[in-house]
């Protein structure tokens, strides 16, 4: 079995850089997180927010935050966005559920390395996307 797992590794090596696998392994992402919005009301003002991070990254401040939306928000509410908050506001005009999934793509800053005179990042992923509901009676 120690066999097997050493042979894994290997792979992974020769497969990648070191710096993939570390920075994989460390699994630096941006991150949505969970949230169940509130019901809202017809004609009555809603806001929900949420802020999204960049998991296992102490620094996520320096990075880029842009959020888009797939799905439909009910009529009257809108999506806004704040560097690292998203937020849904408004008046809702019609009742129902509707579910729509966030977007998230996020630019990392960028460091130049002397030695291989390139710019380097170290995220395993640049986007994320997460589904929600919004109830409106």
């Amino acid at each position: 079995m120690k066999s097997l797992k050493y042979l894994l590794l290997s792979v992974c090596f020769l497969c990648f850089n070191c710096d993939d696998i570390v920075d994989c392994i460390i699994n630096k992402r941006p991150e949505i997180p969970d949230k169940s919005f509130d019901v809202g009301n017809i004609g009555y003002y809603y806001s929900e927010a949420l802020t999204s991070e960049i998991k296992n990254e102490p620094n996520d401040d320096y990075y880029d935050y842009f959020y888009d939306i797939r799905g439909h928000l009910p009529d009257g509410l809108e999506l806004y966005s704040d560097f690292r908050t998203v937020s849904i506001k408004g008046f809702p005009e019609v009742s129902g559920s509707f579910t729509f999934t966030i977007q998230l793509y996020v630019d990392p800053p960028q460091y130049y390395d002397q030695d291989s005179q390139e710019w380097e990042d170290n995220l395993c992923s640049y986007s994320t996307s997460k589904e929600f509901t919004i109830i409106i009676n």
